[in-house]
């Protein structure tokens, strides 16, 4: 029974350890909405996955294997919605925070640059939400999603002398 445990917790292990090895390099790569990603990123992540799953099963291919492979993944990635949820500096550090783009119809290059876009790509999203010209636009923004948001320079500002922090939701247990 011990001897053919012992695979499937290299199993386990291996499987954990390329998750979190993935979760840490696509978050350095930047944000994008799955619609959003070039054909070129769409095979990357096709070929990525590929490569990983042998890796994952250390070339088992048995049912167990899989399943023990397939459990650790969406445990993992169960006990990390849960860990984000409840601390907010794991959640800055994996997922970050909206980022300003433009400012006052003006691009702000360092930001493009940190979060890997041009100006071409801020352009075609703002065009994308009806904007003609940088000119119509007061701010943009990548929000965490990888979208990005676009406040008309007509909007009223909502000016007031006191930060607003909203109060953290109470996290149901189920």
């Amino acid at each position: 029974m011990l001897a053919g445990a012992i695979p499937l917790l290299a199993v386990f292990a291996q499987t954990l350890l390329i998750y979190l090895f993935l979760i840490v390099c696509l978050g350095l790569l930047g944000r994008r909405e799955i619609s959003q990603l070039t054909s070129v990123e769409l095979v990357v992540l096709m070929i990525l996955g590929s490569a990983v799953e042998t890796a994952m099963v250390d070339g088992n291919t048995s049912l167990p294997a899989g399943l023990v492979s397939a459990s650790t993944l969406l445990v993992c990635n169960r006990l990390l919605t849960l860990s984000l949820r409840r601390w907010k500096w794991l959640q800055r550090l994996v997922i970050g925070g909206p980022v300003l783009l433009v400012n006052d119809g003006r691009f702000l290059e360092k930001h493009l640059r940190n979060v890997g876009l041009t100006e071409a790509d801020v352009l075609q999203a703002i065009r994308e939400r009806g904007y003609a010209d940088l000119s119509e636009v007061r701010f943009a923004v990548l929000e965490v999603d990888g979208s990005v948001g676009v406040v008309p320079r007509d909007a009223p500002v909502h000016a007031h002398g006191r930060r607003v922090r909203p109060r953290p939701l109470p996290v149901r247990q189920t």
